[in-house]
């Protein structure tokens, strides 16, 4: 049967008929042909998958050598930079004319400083009990190593050790344990972390002000052996004459202690509990055997948490800087004779860092003295022992605080350290 008019007319005008399943897109089904008669081609033409991998490969190519030129940069700086570091340090490594001669029993010398902090919101203690923890920074040099002229240098290699009794042991009643809070840290990480001051909130008190730390000494250190007891002594360079608060804190001119590290595998007292230990390495467990401590090694310094004992010796340095048998055969230099020598030239290249002691120590470690200038230099004076006037101790009205010194030039008046009032 022929077909009819109308339906001859519906194939006429009938689109091409669709691909097999097949060969159909997917969703074709209800996609319109953008093109019908493929009069115009899409101004980007479709890769293939070749082309695609291809492009995905050359990109990920590009990212990584890319990645691999910002980390040779990267390094190139961090090289740089401590070339420029090492330039500016006053630390000549290998500098004595006699390395060999330097006394065997000095396991480790270089710079110390100390430091405190005052209570939350007292900026600017002026006596122990306004006092809330004390600190002792070493910064070790090389053990053949002399000092030039300029600062110290930042070696990223500064320990940080807290002092939580605040004052020094004097005798060998006094027995303080210590810990170190910081290793392997830069001058800018002290800087950031220790020596500036801190705000925060809390639930009751609203917002609290722990203060910047202050520096009340500077001087040289060494950690010697004796045999059965390892030593810190030390001789302090700035103030060159010690002030009320630096007796106060039990420091001297001259002094050491008895230091001895703790087997963390023996708990602490509760008053000296961390709440994480030290984590030695294995050889360093076996070395303590079956002690609760052991003569203090340098390496001990250099983890993060460590406990050590403190007992003060009241005859200074002498027992510390003692001459060592097996030295003398050698014919070495005296551990007391390179300590002062290294103090000596401490001396001379502080004088050109600043025309004031806290200046000098913040200069040393690469502070803008300006920012974090120590209150009234160092030496600060205690309040308790300022002179009476009138019957009673001098005070600031403006402020209603004791927090002064001595007026410059010889006065006998008094200025107060925050607004100059002379009192």
């Amino acid at each position: 049967m022929a077909p009819s008019t109308r339906e001859a007319s519906k194939k006429e005008k009938a689109p091409d008929a669709a691909p097999p399943a097949s060969e159909a897109e997917p969703g074709s089904k209800h996609k319109a042909d953008p093109d019908p008669e493929g009069a115009s081609e899409s101004p980007k033409a479709k890769r293939n998958k070749t082309e695609i991998a291809d492009g995905h490969s050359t990109k990920k190519e590009t990212e990584e050598t890319r990645s691999a030129g910002v980390e040779a940069e990267n390094t190139e700086c961090q090289e740089e930079e401590k070339d420029d570091r090492d330039k500016k340090s006053a630390v000549e490594p290998h500098g004595r004319d006699a390395p060999e001669a330097v006394p065997s029993s000095i396991l480790e010398k270089g710079i110390i400083y100390f430091f405190i902090r005052g209570r939350v919101g007292i900026d600017e203690p002026s006596a122990v009990d306004e006092i809330a923890r004390s600190y002792i920074i070493l910064r070790p040099i090389e053990r053949d190593a002399k000092l030039g002229s300029g600062p110290i240098g930042d070696a990223g290699n500064s320990r940080l050790c807290a002092i939580p009794k605040k004052v020094l042991p004097q005798s060998g009643r006094d027995r303080w344990i210590a810990f170190v809070e910081k290793t392997s840290a830069s001058f800018q990480q002290l800087k950031d972390e220790f020596l500036a001051s801190n705000d925060y909130e809390t639930k009751t008190a609203g917002t609290r002000h722990s203060p910047a730390a202050t520096p009340v000494a500077e001087g040289v250190y060494a950690i010697t052996s004796t045999g059965s007891e390892s030593h810190l002594a030390y001789i302090l360079t700035v103030p060159e004459e010690l002030g009320e608060v630096q007796k106060e804190l039990g420091l001297k001119q001259k002094g050491s202690f008895i230091i001895s590290t703790k087997n963390p595998q023996y708990p602490a007292p509760p008053s000296a509990r961390l709440p994480k230990g030290p984590e030695y390495p294995e050889e360093v467990l076996k070395e303590f055997r079956s002690r609760r401590w052991m003569p203090t090694q340098p390496k001990h310094l250099d983890i993060v948490n460590t406990q050590f004992l403190l007992i003060g010796e009241s005859s200074g340095v002498e027992k510390a800087l003692e001459p060592q048998k097996a030295d003398e055969k050698e014919n070495k230099e005296e551990p007391a004779e390179e300590l002062e020598k290294l103090e000596e030239e401490d001396l001379q290249r502080l004088k050109g860092l600043s025309d004031d002691d806290s200046g000098r120590v913040f200069a040393d470690l690469e502070v803008n003295a300006n920012k974090k200038k120590a209150p009234g230099s160092i030496p600060l004076r205690s309040v308790a022992q300022l002179p009476m006037v009138d019957g009673r101790r001098p005070s600031c009205a403006s402020h209603n605080t004791l927090d002064v010194l001595p007026c410059s030039g010889g006065s006998s008046r008094l200025v107060h350290i925050k607004c100059s009032h002379v009192i």
